[in-house]
Order: C-alpha cells, then structure tokens, then sequence
C-alpha cells in the first residue's frame, strides 16, 4: 500500500506518475522589499517640489522682478551718463560713419562740440556762482525784511498800534518754525522710507524695458504675444537677420543701431517704421529674408509686411499686433446702411479696411477691373461687393456673365439687362457674344457727335477663364477661346480695354489661379485695377498685378489660402496707396448672398424696371414689335438709344445694326411711333402692347375669314 498524498498547490501541469510522489514540496513566499532610504525618499521629494510648475513660476516671478531692479538702475545709469557727457553724439557719428552718411557725421560732430563748449561755460560759471548766490541771499534777505517792516508800518497806521510793525515779520517767523517741524517730523520716515522708493521707482523702469533676462519673463511675452515692437527689437531681428553687411554695420554703429529707424508710429492694428539700410545693403536683401525677419519679431510671416519708399535705400516695415490679422473687420457698410448711394463718377466703393485699420475705397470711374486668386478665396464676394455698391447708381447699366453658374449673381435678375449663368461652352458662347455686343455699343459711341456723354456700361464675367479655355470653333472656323487674334473672347476683350474706357464701356473680370493660358499677358495688362487674393508662386503674382508692384513689395503668393480669404493685394490709381509704395493690402467686407440679394433690391426700386435676358438668341427668326415688347419689361417708357442697346444685346444678327431711323419705321408701321417726353424720344410700353394686341386680333380675324 503506497503513501498519502496531500497537494498543497494546484499544479498547473498533471504529474507524469501519481504513484511515485512520496514528499511534500512547500514554496517559500517571496522575502519583502527593503526599505526605501530617507536621503532617497527625501531626494525625491525635493526634486518634485522643485520641478512643479508653481515652483518654477514663483521662482521666476522672483527672479524677474528683482532683476527689473537691477535692469531699471542700469538704464537710469546709461540715460545720466548720457545727458551728463557726450558719449550719445560720439555713438551716432560713428553710426552715421558706419552707414557711410559723412555729411552726417560731420553734423553729429559738430552738436558734439557745441555741447562740450556750453558744458565748459557752465562749469565756468560755477566758479562764480557761490559769491554770486551769496550776493543774492543777502540782497533777497534785507529786501524781504524792509518790504515786510514797511507793511508793518503801513498796518500800525491803519490800527493805530505800535505793535503792527513787526506783526508781519513775525508772521513769516511763525510760518518758517512750522516748516521746520514739519521737516522734522517728516525727516525721519522719509529717509526711512525713501531708499525703498528709489527701488521702486527703478522697478518701474525696468519691468516698462523688459530689462530682464529672457528666461525670466512671463510666458506669453517670451513666446513674443503680445511683445511691443521697440527700437532695440527691430535692430536686433535686422542684426539678426543673415545679411553679414548689415550685421558688421549695425556691429560698428555700437548700441546707437536704432539710429537707422525712423519714428515708430501706430498704424492701424500694428505699427509702421522705416529702416534707413547702411552703405553696401541693398532692400532686395531685406525683403529676400522677410520670414526670417518676421520670426525674430516673434510674428507670423503674415503680420510682416515690406514696402520700398521713395527714399533712397530704406525699407518700411509693417509690423501687426499679434493676432489682430486673424479677427474680423465688421460689416460692409452697404448692409448696415440703407440709405447709402453710389456715384460712378465722383464715388469711391466702401470696399474694406487696409492694415492700418483705415477704410479702404476703390474709385471705378473709367477703369477695367481684374481680380484673380486661387479657388475658394473669396473672388466672387470681393468682385460683388463693388458691383452692388456700383449698382446704387441707377445710371449704371449691368451685363454679367457668371461661367460658374452657382447662383452667385442670381440676384441681378431684375437689375442687369444681360444675365447669363452656366459652365458650359453655351454659355460661353453666349457670354463671348455679349462682348462683342459691348464692342458693338463701344463704336456706335465712338462716332457720336463730341460733346455726347454716355451712361456706364459694365461688362462683368466672373471667372473668365472658362472663356479662354473655350475649345469651340464657330461656324467661320475662328475659336471662341485662346489668346490668339483670331480669338473671338479675346479681341473682344482687347478691343475693349483699347477704347472702351473713354466711352465708360468698361471690363470687369474675375479669374482664378492664372497661368498665360487661362489669362493671357495682354488682357491681364490692360486692366487699369488689379486686384489678387492669394496665389501660389511669385510668377502668379507677377501675371496678376504685374512685375512693377511685386517688385515693390505686393506679394499675394505670401497670403495664407483659406486663412487670408478676402484679403486682396490691389495695384490701382483708384484707392489710396501710401506714397512710395506700388500696391496696397485690403480686407475686404464680406457680404453674403442674403445680403447681397437686400442690397440688389434695393438697387431695383432706384430704377423704372429691368428686363433681364437670360439668353441670347442666336440664328433665331424674329420678330421686331415682339422683341421691342420684350425689351421695354415693365417700364412705361423707355429711351429710343436704350431700346436700341437691348435689341442689340437680344440679337447681334438681327439689331445690331439698327439705326433710330429703323425702330421709328417698324414703330410706326405698327401704329407705336415714338414719341417725345422732357425732351427726349421714348418708346411707350402701352403703344406697343395695343398695337401687338391689334396685330394679333387682325391676325386672328384673317384666318377666320
């Protein structure tokens, strides 16, 4: 009989032979852990208080403004030193050597020696000053006391008492004893106190200049929000910017490099300084590095802006408040003014705000307009935007083709007389022949009397370059598309730009992401307004503002697509553009198409009634007294030289060669002549409707019989 088996521990794997275990096998528990030392323990915790993050903000905040002290007596040093001596005249000639301006150097030296003559003339003149001051105290001393015994006298007489005569002069006795108590009593607390004023007052100077070191200043100013900009900052991003010239020249000016910079003004949300660049740096070189520049600011590359003045080898720097590009500027003032109007003549359009935070206004008087950018930046709403302000003028008259077709310009149904919508060759087609229409109205003004004034015509296709990517031929074989002469869009374009302006026929085109196919070079030049969101290469940039402006500083291929929509870089004698510079920065106002289409209407009710083509007609058999009809809408009357114009636009073929003499012979054949109202013929709506209503009676009774 075997042994006894007892399992203290449930085995994980069965035993090979149950019968051959004979003794019990007991595992040991695992032996405890040993103590942690204190010094360890202790370690520890220090490191943890030391490393939290309210301890490293305490000591920071200590740290900074004990050395805001220290800072603060340093400068207070450096400005005594300088106005006690002549050391500041010695930095800026030898900064004015630096930079290679000898006339200016020669006029710093010479302000240094008048101050060194006028110190040596004071310091002369303190020789005499204690036998002179001593003169004076005796003189003053014996003057106040006979003036005061004389008032003495003059009061005894009056009271008729003796005593009077030195009432005065112990008055002014009595009131000398009370300041001395006074002083004595203040004395002592004010020396007491004064040394901890004098360290304040330091304080106060060093923590305005940030004089401590950059580890030690709040977060937010060491990750530069917020930073002021200060002469010492821009010579020191300009020092640092890579340009070994301008480093060695702004090492050789000393501390006095801020002599470069010109006054730092406000200006708008930021602020504006021009920088004076030292012999041998040419502007190039500073606008090469103007990511770099920006960084050393502490700013994004979008809040630095560079423009070349008039004066010789000087960059301006715009410099924005950090952040303030990002928020929004408000409403267009069309939205929240319903009772603004438009004057195409002496208006100016309330288009947005420039970087300094002042209006922006386009004057549209005779100039073709082109914008472009990428897709997606707010073309559209910055083109619309000036055609609803141009719209309140009820003298404009409005031909737009919108080759996009989203419904962006579906709110001038009712206020241009030419609407066309739609992407495909069609709509080409038919926005290439409202073109020619406009050529056709562009000659028929060119051989008007002189003297002849003509209303506004504006000839709007947004984006354009459908048109000139148009592979469809007509049926004379010459393209709708392309950029060559026998291009149809094109030498319509061109002829416009060539003469349309002294007419007021004028071209408005909206385009995206340009390329000499899509825009070519002599359409994009003969816009006198260029306007650009953002693009992507430099080349773009030159092909939509021209080689003048970028060349200037306009770079729209900086601005950040999606981030910057409605910022446009505008190259136009229409707006304001600071003196010097080729191009201007503008955030435009964003109307939306709600607004816009409030706006439309209210551009409506200043006009008699529109009637909107929405096609034109092509091949078509006609029928004159119907189109006349057709074009009067819903006016009473109608002007002979607008009713012409219509018909023209409703069908080139058939009426673009119409005389007046043509529209009065079907007139009145029809029993509709014109007739005269203020003294200028019209076309009355209900004279042709009675006489198609006629017409078709007559019809009618004709093929009864």
């Amino acid at each position: 009989m075997g042994d006894t088996v007892v399992h203290l521990h449930k085995h994980t794997d069965p035993p090979a032979d149950t019968a051959t275990v004979t003794r019990l096998t007991v595992v040991p528990d695992p032996p405890a852990p040993a103590p942690v030392p204190l010094w360890v323990r202790s370690g520890r915790a220090v490191k943890r208080i030391a490393t939290d993050e309210r301890t490293t903000t305490t000591a920071r905040a200590v740290a900074r403004h004990t050395l805001y002290v220290a800072g603060g007596a340093r400068i207070v040093a450096r400005r005594t030193w300088d106005g006690r001596t002549a050391a500041r005249y010695e930095r800026y000639m030898r900064t004015a050597e630096a930079a290679g301006n000898m006339e200016a150097a020669a006029e710093w030296e010479e302000r240094g020696q008048r101050y060194r003559d006028a110190r040596h003339r004071r310091r002369m003149d303190l020789l005499h000053s204690p036998v002179d001051a001593a003169k004076g105290v005796l003189v003053g001393t014996g003057m106040g006391i006979g003036g005061l015994v004389a008032l003495g006298v003059v009061l005894a007489i009056a009271n008729k008492d003796l005593g009077d005569v030195v009432t005065p002069l112990m008055a002014v006795i009595e009131f000398i004893r009370l300041l001395i108590t006074i002083v004595t009593v203040v004395w002592g607390p004010l020396v007491t106190i004064g040394p901890f004023l004098a360290l304040l007052a330091l304080w106060a100077v060093g923590r305005h200049q940030q004089a401590a070191p950059q580890w030690a200043l709040p977060a937010n100013v060491r990750s530069g929000e917020g930073e002021p900009v200060t002469p010492s900052i821009v010579v020191k991003a300009l020092r640092d910017l890579g340009v070994p010239a301008l480093a060695r020249a702004i090492k050789e000016m000393g501390d006095a490099g801020a002599s470069m910079l010109g006054p730092i003004t406000i200006a708008g949300c930021g602020v504006e300084v021009d920088v004076t660049l030292p012999s041998g740096v040419s502007t190039i070189e500073v606008q090469n590095k103007r990511r770099k520049l920006a960084e050393n600011l502490t700013r994004h590359e979008h809040e630095v802006f560079i423009t070349i003045p008039q004066a010789a080898r000087t960059v301006r720097l715009w410099v924005a408040d950090s952040g303030a590009l990002d928020e929004p500027i408000g409403p267009s003032p069309l939205a929240v003014d319903e009772s603004l109007t438009a004057d195409y003549a002496k208006g100016r359009a309330p288009w947005g705000q420039d970087l300094r935070g002042d209006a922006a206004a386009l004057s549209l008087y005779q100039r073709h307009l082109l914008i472009t950018g990428l897709s997606n930046q707010g073309k559209t709403a910055a083109l619309r935007a000036l055609a609803l302000w141009l719209a309140l003028d009820r003298t404009v008259e409005f031909r737009v083709a919108d080759l996009k077709g989203a419904g962006d310009w579906a709110m001038y149904d009712g206020l241009a007389t030419v609407l066309i919508q739609g992407p495909t060759d069609d709509h080409v087609i038919e926005a290439t022949e409202m073109l020619e229409g406009g050529v056709t109205e562009m000659e028929r003004r060119l051989t008007a009397p002189p003297g002849t004034t003509f209303p506004p015509l504006i000839l709007l296709v947004d984006e354009a370059q459908v048109a000139f990517m148009c592979p469809l031929l007509d049926a004379d074989k010459r393209p709708y598309g392309g950029s060559k002469a026998t291009s149809r869009y094109f030498m319509a374009a061109r002829k416009i730009h060539n003469q349309g302006r002294a007419v007021n026929v004028l071209l408005w085109q909206g385009t995206q992401d340009p390329t000499d196919q899509n825009l070519p070079k002599l359409v994009r030049e003969g816009a006198h307004t260029r306007a650009s969101l953002a693009l992507g290469t430099e080349s773009q940039a030159r092909m939509a503002l021209g080689d003048k402006a970028v060349d200037g500083g306009a770079a729209p291929n900086l601005l950040r697509p999606g981030l910057d929509k409605g910022t446009v870089v505008v190259a136009s004698d229409g707006i304001a553009i600071p003196a010097g510079q080729a191009s201007i920065t503008v955030r435009t106002h964003y109307i939306d198409t709600d607004t816009a289409t409030e706006i439309a209407k209210r551009a409506k009710a200043l006009r008699d009634g529109v009637t909107t083509l929405h096609v034109i007609e092509r091949g078509k058999e006609h029928d004159p007294l119907a189109d006349i009809a057709a074009v009067l809408g819903t006016a009473s009357r109608v002007l002979t030289a607008d009713v012409l114009k219509r018909l023209s636009a409703l069908n080139e073929d058939a009426y673009g060669r119409w005389t007046p003499g043509d529209l009065k012979r079907v007139l009145e054949d029809a029993g509709a002549e014109p007739y005269k109202s203020d003294g200028r013929m019209v076309v009355g709506r209900d004279r042709v409707a009675r006489a198609l209503a006629n017409r078709d009676t007559d019809g009618s009774a004709s093929a009864d019989g």
